[in-house]
């Protein structure tokens, strides 16, 4: 069985390191909602770090969630990077 995640045992990601894997700049897209960062590189939905011609990988998806026609449960099917650093 998984443990449970604690963020506070995660790697800390800036937002800087954030935004470079958006699958431009980088092959990996990487995505953050609630301070969780998640690796979507494996998912045909964010090919390109673009998913549905709406979200750009690279960035915090929080607030951009509320318009999603699904919850925030896809997020449990991608892997945890880290927790975003939200002192930046």
């Amino acid at each position: 069985m998984d443990e449970p995640l604690r963020p506070d045992a995660l790697p800390i990601i800036s937002r800087t390191a954030l935004s470079l894997r958006n699958g431009s700049d980088r092959p990996e897209v990487w995505v953050a909602f609630r301070g969780i960062v998640y690796d979507a590189s494996g998912s045909r939905l964010w090919r390109g770090g673009l998913h549905y011609g709406l979200h750009w990988a690279g960035q915090d998806l929080t607030k951009e969630l509320e318009d999603a026609p699904h919850n925030e449960l896809v997020f449990s099917r991608l892997p945890v990077v880290g927790r975003l650093n939200e002192e930046e």
